[in-house]
């Protein structure tokens, strides 16, 4: 198997998710740091333009969204499980809430003045300006919650998760599984990034034991990698063969078509490429770029649109 390669920044709630489940797996890896605003120029040659972070890239395949990728590292390393025996479906369930709902109120918690200071301390004006005008962009118009709305909805689903972990280690028993990964990132945040705000913790207990225990996990054993470095790797590399080839359209859209696939909310920047893959769980399209060569990039459905690319 070729190396796995983390396209990230230090930062990155959803990154963490990941670093940690590479930990829990005790896994090897190399770091690629990308920038936190646009324009990424390595991140997109390798993607086709989804530019959300992180990214997975093995050889020439290269993987998007947390939910995808945490199933390819299952994949790869199937023991210790993010999937436990018997709480699968809770599991996904959790997890999905927590990428959307828990996510969506921690962040716009962490981000009222207290904590944007913390966060931007020592940035230089125009940085904080670039980093507020491309999580605009990224949120499409979007409204925002505001902090009077987030702060009493963020104690709400902590007081969720102390429930959750009442008489056990971990949300769905004696194990971590996906749905901890899925939860914990965004507290992270609050805790590492915006300590100022973290006193919202001190209401469940059960809730701060547990993120000592997800910190302890760790992160695998990561190497540095430069962008150039992963580019020539894809270019070098013939993406792997599809294990589930199986069609499932859903789209009236053959296999062989020009194709843009975009997230269905937040970061909608599209993809275009040969659709070569559309299973019960991901889509896969085909493209090349100088700088990679053919590589496989691969989408998970939830999540995403898939249309025809206009000629």
């Amino acid at each position: 198997m070729s190396d796995l390669i983390l396209h990230h920044y230090p930062t990155s709630p959803f990154a963490e998710k990941i670093r940690l489940v590479l930990g829990h797996k005790q896994l090897a890896w190399k770091s690629v740091f990308i920038p936190m605003v646009m324009p990424k120029p390595e991140l997109t040659a390798l993607t086709g333009g989804y530019r959300k972070t992180p990214v997975l890239q093995i050889g020439a395949d290269v993987y998007c969204d947390t939910a995808l990728i945490c199933d390819v590292l299952e994949h790869i390393a199937p023991t210790p499980s993010l999937y436990p025996a018997g709480v699968e479906g809770n599991a996904r369930i959790v997890a999905q809430w927590a990428d959307s709902a828990l996510f969506t109120a921690a962040m716009a918690y962490n981000f009222q003045p207290a904590g944007v200071a913390q966060v931007f301390a020592g940035a230089p004006a125009e940085g904080v300006q670039a980093f507020v005008a491309d999580r605009t962009a990224m949120r499409s118009g979007a409204a925002r919650m505001s902090p009077a709305e987030a702060t009493p909805t963020y104690q709400s689903y902590l007081r969720h998760l102390a429930n959750m972990l009442q008489g056990q280690d971990f949300l769905l028993g004696a194990q971590a599984s996906l749905a901890d990964f899925a939860a914990y990132h965004p507290l992270w945040f609050t805790q590492e990034r915006t300590p100022a705000l973290a006193g919202i913790f001190d209401a469940t207990p059960e809730v701060k034991s547990w993120m000592a225990r997800m910190k302890a996990i760790g992160q695998g054993t990561p190497g540095k990698c430069h962008a150039a470095e992963a580019l020539q790797v894809a270019h070098n590399a013939t993406p792997a063969a599809l294990q589930d080839q199986t069609f499932q359209d859903a789209h009236g859209i053959a296999l062989g078509s020009q194709v843009v696939i975009a997230a269905d909310h937040f970061g909608l920047e599209p993809t275009e490429g040969e659709l070569i893959a559309a299973t019960r769980t991901r889509y896969t399209l085909r493209r090349s770029d100088a700088q990679t060569g053919t590589v496989h990039v691969h989408f998970p459905r939830v999540g995403f649109t898939l249309k025809k690319a206009t000629p």
